[in-house]
């Protein structure tokens, strides 16, 4: 079999992939560009900036108001603490982006890829850059035809300079979220910080660079898994870019079509211009229908509403549309939308469910905690008194930023057993009073025992709770007392 080089497939057999070819994106204004300017000056100032906004927790507690303390086990959301053992908070976060992505989807399709995807965003970020540097559509290409000069090369350089600045910067304010943000940018470039923090650095900075500087459009097509995903969410009813043929069609150039409407031929609005296949950061001509590279940005409209006002044309000839209103156009049917239906409203109760029982539980949630395990080996010990004895590893959790007292109780066995913690001296009526450090956890060895000659049988279901001699706040545990 013969390797054909030249298309990367073989001969014959048709080519094995298709080279990817330049996307020389051009320039356009409009409202949904004006829109995603919008988006990426909110969307990267709350990234790069929000690690140095302060909040005041007290003396024991970071002040930082976004932060995941790795070292100490916290994530940290303004007055919100999260622990290690609330973990389940991240599983419902996810669980209601996702939610989201599918009511977005149902909605209007792949508009979170188009307006609020990071890839997006910072692809927009550095064609900025490359149009500033370089110039528009045409002076990038005439640019990138010549051959290789002082001048080229200065713009170039200066260009992936200011890529590599960006890419830089973005794994570094990642890094910012996981310490003390002033701190830590003190430690980097004063080359004091952990040979791991550069190494996460140079990784967030090399796939920025790569990926919205030199791959771009590949990413949303080949890369990211959404497309195929939300092709198969989609519906009839969702809101998609839409080239609108019955006005657009026949189409031609201006000077054709003006001859055909003026001897009453049919004429599309649509002058074969190409301004909305230039403007398309996927390279994709959206008069060929929904296709899979388009991430419903909106500036071909903003392109082609550019055109149809210089020519004296209705705006719209793109727009956010349906593939139902299509059909029903071309059966001269008025367009219908429905963004309320069953599919969306399921989403959104979903969405408002997960949402209540996770503020819920955020809301109602203890700031003490206590769990117990019962001894191995041995199981129980039998005293020469004629009671039993049973140990247990008891850890108490103290979520609060002040030192808390708790006392130790054992329901669930006669009022007569007695309860004995390793190392405390103080108790009320013989219940414990263990003190516990501002955020922090205790681990106690405490060991119950039956009075003599106590008929238990072999296994008791005991419950261990803990409660705050100032606030009375509560928190229980379950186990076993064995005699046998």
């Amino acid at each position: 079999m013969r390797v054909d080089t030249t298309s990367g497939g073989t001969a014959g057999d048709g080519p094995m992939y298709v080279a990817a070819k330049k996307i020389y994106p051009q320039a356009v204004h409009g409202r949904f560009r004006r829109i995603k300017w919008g988006v990426l000056a909110v969307t990267l100032g709350i990234y790069y900036f929000l690690p140095f906004v302060r909040w005041d927790r007290g003396a024991n507690a970071p002040d930082q108001a976004l932060m995941i303390d790795l070292q100490a086990g916290r994530a940290y959301f303004f007055s919100i603490e999260i622990w290690p053992q609330e973990v389940y908070y991240v599983t419902g976060l996810l669980i209601l982006a996702s939610l989201i992505l599918f009511l977005i989807n149902a909605v209007a399709g792949r508009v979170w890829c188009g307006y609020l995807c990071p890839q997006t965003v910072w692809t927009d970020l550095f064609m900025l850059i490359e149009r500033w540097i370089e110039g528009d559509r045409r002076e990038r290409m005439k640019l990138d035809q010549q051959p290789m000069s002082a001048q080229k090369l200065a713009k170039k350089g200066i260009k992936h300079t200011l890529w590599l600045a960006i890419a830089m910067w973005t794994g570094g304010a990642w890094i910012l979220y996981f310490g003390d943000a002033p701190t830590t940018v003190v430690n980097l470039f004063t080359l004091q910080a952990s040979p791991i923090t550069y190494v996460f650095v140079g990784i967030l900075t090399f796939t920025t660079y790569s990926l919205a500087g030199m791959m771009r459009e590949q990413v949303c097509t080949y890369m990211c898994p959404w497309p195929r995903i939300q092709a198969a969410l989609t519906d009839e009813w969702a809101l998609n870019v839409t080239y609108k043929t019955d006005r657009g069609e026949p189409r031609g150039s201006l000077k054709e079509m003006r001859k055909r409407a003026d001897e009453g031929l049919p004429a599309g609005d649509c002058i074969d211009c190409y301004q909305c296949v230039h403007a398309c950061p996927t390279g994709i001509d959206i008069r060929d229908g929904i296709q899979l590279e388009c991430i419903q940005c909106g500036l071909c409209i903003d392109a082609c509403d550019t055109v149809m006002e210089k020519i004296g044309r209705p705006t719209g000839l793109i727009g956010y549309d349906t593939d139902m209103n299509l059909a029903r156009r071309a059966e001269g049917k008025p367009p219908v939308y429905k963004l309320i239906r069953a599919r969306t409203v399921l989403y959104a109760a979903i969405i408002a469910l997960v949402g209540s029982v996770m503020l819920y539980t955020l809301t109602s949630r203890s700031f003490a905690d206590i769990s117990v395990l019962h001894d191995r080996n041995p199981v129980f010990v039998q005293l020469s008194d004629g009671g039993t004895r049973n140990g247990y590893t008891v850890r108490l959790l103290n979520k609060q930023g002040y030192e808390r007292t708790f006392l130790l109780r054992v329901a669930g066995l006669p009022e007569d057993t007695r309860i004995e913690a390793v190392g405390i001296e103080q108790s009320i009526d013989g219940n414990p009073l263990i003190t516990i450090g501002p955020d922090r956890t205790r681990e106690v060895r405490v060991l119950v025992f039956s009075a003599p000659g106590a008929d238990l049988p072999q296994s008791t279901d005991v419950t261990f709770q803990i409660v705050d001699v100032k606030d009375g706040e509560r928190a229980t545990a379950e186990d076993t007392f064995k005699t046998r």
